[in-house]
Formats: C-alpha cells, sequence, structure tokens
C-alpha cells in the first residue's frame, strides 16, 4: 500500500513543529497582553449551525460528515444533492472559528461575562482545491470581543496586528473596509437586493481583475447601467479621508452609505491617534465574502510574499441572533498561522 496523506493536509516535522509553535506562542502572547481569554470548541458542529452563514460559496466548500447506521435505505438518491445532504448529514467540520463562537456564546450565555473577550487556536476545514497558500485543513487564531459596538474595539484589534506582525517581523499592508458602505454603494446603483453578490464579486477583485469581476456581476443579474455605476467607486483615489470625502458626495441620500462613511471616520481617527507602524489604507473593493459582517472588516497582506491574506475579519453585528440570543454586537480577527509559516519561510 502506498503511503499518503489527503490532499491538502500536511505532517509536519519536529523542526517544523518548532517554527509552527513559535508563531502560536507569538500571536498567544499578544491574545493575553489585550486580556483575551482561551476557548475551544469541538472540531464537528451540527450541519444547521454550520450552513447558511458563510455564503452560497462557503456552504460548497463545507466537509459534511455522514450519520452513522443504516441511514441510507429511505433515500432517494435520484434526488439533487442539496437536497440529499441534509438527510444523510446531519454533522460536519467546522469551517472557521467565528461561527461556532457564536454558538458557544449563546449556549453558556449564563457562564460568561459580557463584553466577553476570547482567544481561540485550533484548526478548521475546507473543501477547496489545494494550491500555495490554500489547504483543505489549517490553523486558525482568533480572537473576538462580543457584547459592545464600541469603535475603540476595531482599534485594539488594529493595534493587536500590528503587534504581532512587528514580533514576527513582517511587513504587512493593513485593509480596512465598511459592509455600510458596500450595502450604501447596492442602494446607490439600484440594486439593494444584490448586495451578497456585489460583495462576493467584488472581494475575488485582486484575484480575478476588474474586467472578470465585471462579466461576473452581470452573470449575478445586475445590468450594464448599475455594473457601470460602480465604476466611481472603483476609481475614488487619495488618501482615506479624501475617498471619505468622495463617498459622502456620492451617499448625500443614502443613509446606510453615510452610517458606514461615519464610522470609518471614526476609525481612521482612531488609527491616527495610536501610530500603529504598520501601513493601513482603506480598500473599498475590499468586501470579504462571508455573510454575516455588518460593519468594519480587515485584511492584511505580507508586502514582501506573494500569497492570499495572511489576516482578516471585521464586525458582525447578529450573528448570534441566529442561534437564539438577538442585538449582540460582537468584532474579530483571524490570523492565518499556516500562510504566516509560509510568509517566513519565504522570507527565511
Amino acid at each position: 500500500m502506498k503511503c499518503s496523506i489527503p490532499k491538502g493536509t500536511r505532517d509536519f516535522l519536529p523542526f517544523e513543529m518548532a517554527r509552527r509553535n513559535y508563531i502560536f506562542d507569538t500571536i498567544r502572547d499578544v491574545f493575553r497582553t489585550f486580556a483575551f481569554e482561551p476557548i475551544e470548541t469541538p472540531s464537528l458542529e451540527n450541519l444547521s449551525t454550520l450552513m447558511g452563514k458563510y455564503g452560497e460559496e462557503g456552504d460548497k466548500l463545507l466537509f459534511k460528515v455522514l450519520n452513522s447506521g443504516d441511514f441510507m435505505k429511505d433515500v432517494d438518491f435520484t434526488q439533487d444533492y442539496h437536497k440529499v445532504a441534509p438527510q444523510i448529514c446531519e454533522r460536519g467540520l467546522r469551517y472557521d472559528l467565528t461561527v461556532p463562537f457564536a454558538r458557544f456564546v449563546v449556549q453558556h450565555r449564563d457562564q460568561i461575562t459580557f463584553p466577553f473577550r476570547r482567544y481561540q487556536l485550533q484548526p478548521v476545514w475546507r473543501a477547496d482545491r489545494p494550491q500555495k497558500g490554500r489547504y483543505r485543513e489549517f490553523y486558525q487564531c482568533d480572537a473576538d470581543m462580543i457584547g459592545s459596538p464600541a469603535l475603540l474595539n476595531e482599534l485594539e484589534l488594529v493595534q493587536m496586528i500590528d503587534l504581532v506582525f512587528q514580533r514576527l517581523g513582517i511587513s504587512v499592508t493593513l485593509k480596512i473596509n465598511n459592509r455600510k458602505i458596500l450595502a450604501g454603494i447596492a442602494d446607490l446603483i439600484g440594486a439593494p437586493d444584490k448586495l451578497v453578490d456585489i460583495t462576493v464579486a467584488i472581494d475575488k477583485l485582486d484575484k480575478i481583475g476588474l474586467d472578470n469581476v465585471r462579466a461576473e456581476l452581470k452573470e449575478r443579474g445586475l445590468t450594464d447601467a448599475q455594473i457601470a455605476s460602480l465604476d466611481p467607486v472603483f476609481n475614488l483615489s487619495g488618501i482615506a479621508t479624501d475617498k471619505l470625502d468622495q463617498l459622502e458626495k456620492l451617499f448625500v441620500s443614502v443613509p446606510t452609505g453615510l452610517k458606514g462613511v461615519e464610522e470609518m471616520r471614526t476609525l481612521f481617527g482612531l488609527i491616527a491617534d495610536a501610530q500603529p507602524r504598520c501601513q493601513i489604507e482603506l480598500d473599498l473593493t475590499l468586501a470579504r465574502g462571508l455573510n454575516y459582517y455588518t460593519g468594519a472588516i480587515f485584511e492584511v497582506k505580507a508586502n514582501d510574499v506573494s500569497i492570499g491574506s495572511i489576516c482578516g475579519g471585521g464586525r458582525y453585528d447578529n450573528l448570534t441572533g441566529i442561534f437564539g440570543m438577538p442585538d449582540i454586537s460582537g468584532v474579530g480577527i483571524s490570523f492565518g498561522a499556516d500562510r504566516i509559516y509560509d510568509v517566513l519561510t519565504e522570507l527565511d
């Protein structure tokens, strides 16, 4: 028998584990410095917990686990896969740590104190096509604070990002946007019902280019006029305050967009006072495809290595509401330990 492991997974030798533990220890120490507490959640979650939280594409990447026992005798396998799957799979491997955290908060609400600050370093699984910097099993290092809507929380996350990458010796650019701005753009072009389609397509801009994003938007049902109306957004220029000034004029009659602009003005003002060392920019094409984000969104890229984002996150206002505990706002970030390892290795 040929010895092998599934594609997208890896073994780690002792010297590799020493390097990985250095990354984990660095991130964990920063989390503790900012008074976050550790938790863990199971690798398996009920599919009812996971499905519908990550968008259409995210749902396709969930690893579903077959039920045990004689579960196939009453299943009509001539049906569409999406109808069959719920009948033969009740559980799945977690796709990220944020949705299980929301479930955890609701389930243990009487055992924690709000605002609650937690960190979590555990593996997640995605049925993605393996390639450079993209694995089917990988570690996320998350820090979230839930129970407070204050933008000072976003500032703390920026400071944590800055400190982690300073300690690791990686030069990075932190990109920030706001989902309310994206919702305002959807309202502005007369397509509020297409917000998810717009964000999913725009989120691929770095990977597939502007022409292909336009083509995908057309496939998703936007008219040529609506797509053309997005050009002023793609063409905004200048520093963050300049872009926000231009957006404010575009959003003169779009309340949601103006709220997003106001939040970004406040956050960038706080950041300016804090004077982090890393490069920070307002990127209006940043969308982060996950459906649950509602406010500020973050993405970090290494300046000296060509790889995808190595850290990301954002504000979610009602994720716990899905599990029966509404109006609890949270915000968090996730460091991709495996991509950070690849960056450090390439930088030698």
